[in-house]
């Protein structure tokens, strides 16, 4: 599956928002009052149902509608210090139905930037983050970026080795997360009141909860920014030139911009979304959902198939002109989705499982119209053709079985991951123990601050080479190159350079010349596919 309507979580509640006013920078000025009013406002135009404000006195300067100042004894009495914060984000997480939300007070940010991490279809625990490191500072701590998660942060206490971003102040935590949040919370807040990190700041608490997911095995996806501008404030001159650099930006062109996936296979980032984000606008004003542009995108393979199945080279090359805009469609319809955020459980499914239909309507109509075209064609015989089109068939679905069988296993060893990992040691440790992208169970006699995480900067395991930690040392460094990089995703014949395999050999050769492309290409995928994923599971 290239692009899909991603399909969010079964928990339908609402988000629930814990915002820190703990300092005298929620109260700067701006033309809405103070930060801490636009930034209550803003969450009101998000799906969030309730907005907690934790404060350091009963004193809130805005109370929109649903939102309260958590109390101890009731509303107006303030949070006593980080210890006391923690434990009453703890008893929100354990209290909230929906996701939870933890957002710094003092934060000036485009609305689109919050909605880019509250929004999210999958509903899963993320941060708001730049890749760049651009902005470093005690208000926006270095992390580390890896594979589309942060697998390292950092507080004034805790270090973080080789960052290459920033942690901008706002921390999404999924329902499925939400009792890792609280039991974390907890530890942190007996860490803190023993006195275990020092002198930490008032404005450090989502930092510090950042690094406790992140050490105790958590997954985070990093939200990434983009051209959107998120930041913290400490003073006044800082807060009024952040406000003037948001109109800066045109939030309509960023999410059309962001509704584009930006680690895509080659032949779709390079011929179809380098011109697709046209198609979503347009659709978007024709009010096309994300399942109507899925039917198109059916209807025109299934037209596809048809002229495929005519044999002729007109009807060939019109069948592939088809089966190309009917892969575009494929793609808009799931950008569709992440740019009006009409997301649905249908839409995810009925896209899974039309990108199979289409690919198969057009294995049939390829091997008709061979048949039918025979005398033209030469020799081969109609049986020799549907036994190459039933082959590839097979070899789609192993593939797919290779991919999904292998997610599953990772979810689960994650989950067991994160459960050895949650120990109050290694949320003590002051040095970066944790290290490279995959967690991993840890083994006996292994220092527990090391729990969770792999090796060293290779990638390969501290205690030594092995062929799983060489495997995945070697694919680190050819993606540092942008050749091998673009090699990487090219070998394994995603379903862009599969529906440009097939429209390329269909109207220049025959069906036989495709399917035979199909199956030496997509053997070689799946084989190096399935070499990875062993070595993988080897170095954890």
């Amino acid at each position: 599956m290239h692009d899909s309507h991603v399909l969010p979580s079964s928990e339908t509640s609402q988000t629930t928002a814990v915002v820190f006013a703990t300092t005298g920078a929620a109260g700067l000025r701006c033309a809405d009052g103070t930060l801490l009013d636009r930034l209550t406002d803003q969450l009101a135009t998000l799906p969030v149902q309730d907005v907690h404000v934790i404060t350091r006195s009963g004193d809130v300067t805005h109370v929109p509608g649903g939102t309260h100042m958590i109390g101890a004894e009731g509303p107006a009495e303030g949070s006593r210090g980080l210890a006391d914060d923690l434990r009453r984000i703890a008893k929100v997480a354990t209290a909230s139905t929906g996701p939870v939300a933890l957002i710094a007070g003092d934060l000036v940010a485009h609305t689109e930037a919050l909605a880019t991490l509250l929004e999210h279809p999958a509903r899963d625990t993320g941060a708001l983050v730049t890749a760049d490191g651009e902005g470093a500072g005690s208000l926006c701590p270095p992390v580390r970026i890896e594979g589309g998660r942060v697998v390292a942060a950092s507080t004034s206490f805790h270090d973080v080795e080789e960052p290459n971003g920033t942690f901008r102040g706002a921390l999404h935590v999924g329902v499925a997360d939400l009792g890792h949040l609280a039991e974390t919370a907890v530890m942190l807040a007996d860490l803190a009141e023993a006195g275990t990190f020092g002198s930490m700041g008032d404005t450090e608490v989502g930092d510090l909860l950042l690094v406790g997911l992140v050490r105790s095995g958590v997954p985070v996806r990093a939200a990434g920014l983009g051209r959107l501008h998120c930041e913290r404030m400490a003073e006044q001159a800082g807060a009024d030139s952040a406000v003037r650099r948001l109109g800066e930006v045109d939030e309509i062109a960023a999410r059309l911009d962001a509704a584009v996936k930006g680690n895509d296979g080659f032949f779709t980032t390079y011929f179809v979304s380098s011109w697709s984000k046209h198609l979503v606008r347009l659709a978007a004003q024709w009010r096309l959902t994300p399942n109507a542009v899925t039917g198109i995108s059916v209807g025109l393979a299934v037209l596809a198939a048809v002229w495929f199945s005519a044999g002729t080279r007109p009807t060939q090359v019109a069948g592939a002109i088809l089966l190309y805009l009917s892969f575009v469609l494929d793609c808009v319809d799931g950008q569709l989705a992440r740019y009006t955020r009409a997301f649905s459980p249908l839409g995810a499914w009925l896209d899974a499982t039309f990108d199979r239909v289409k690919e198969y309507a057009a294995y049939v109509g390829l091997a008709l119209g061979y048949a039918a075209g025979l005398d033209g064609y030469g020799a081969g015989g109609p049986d020799g053709i549907w036994m190459l089109a039933v082959s590839a068939m097979i070899l789609q679905a192993l593939r797919h079985m290779i991919d999904f069988s292998y997610a599953g296993a990772r979810a689960d060893a994650n989950r067991v991951g994160a459960a050895w990992a949650r120990t109050s040691s290694s949320l003590s440790a002051a040095a970066d123990t944790a290290r490279r992208l995959l967690p991993m169970q840890p083994s006996p006699g292994r220092r527990p601050a090391d729990a969770g995480y792999v090796g060293k900067t290779t990638g390969m395991r501290k205690a030594g080479l092995s062929v799983g930690g060489m495997v995945v040392g070697l694919s680190r460094w050819l993606e540092q190159i942008s050749f091998t990089r673009w090699l990487k995703k090219i070998i394994v014949l995603p379903i862009g350079e599969r529906m440009a395999l097939i429209a390329v050999t269909a109207a220049f050769f025959n069906a036989r010349v495709t399917f035979i492309a199909l199956l030496s290409w997509g053997g070689v995928a799946a084989l190096y596919t399935l070499a990875g994923r062993v070595g993988r599971s080897l170095s954890e």
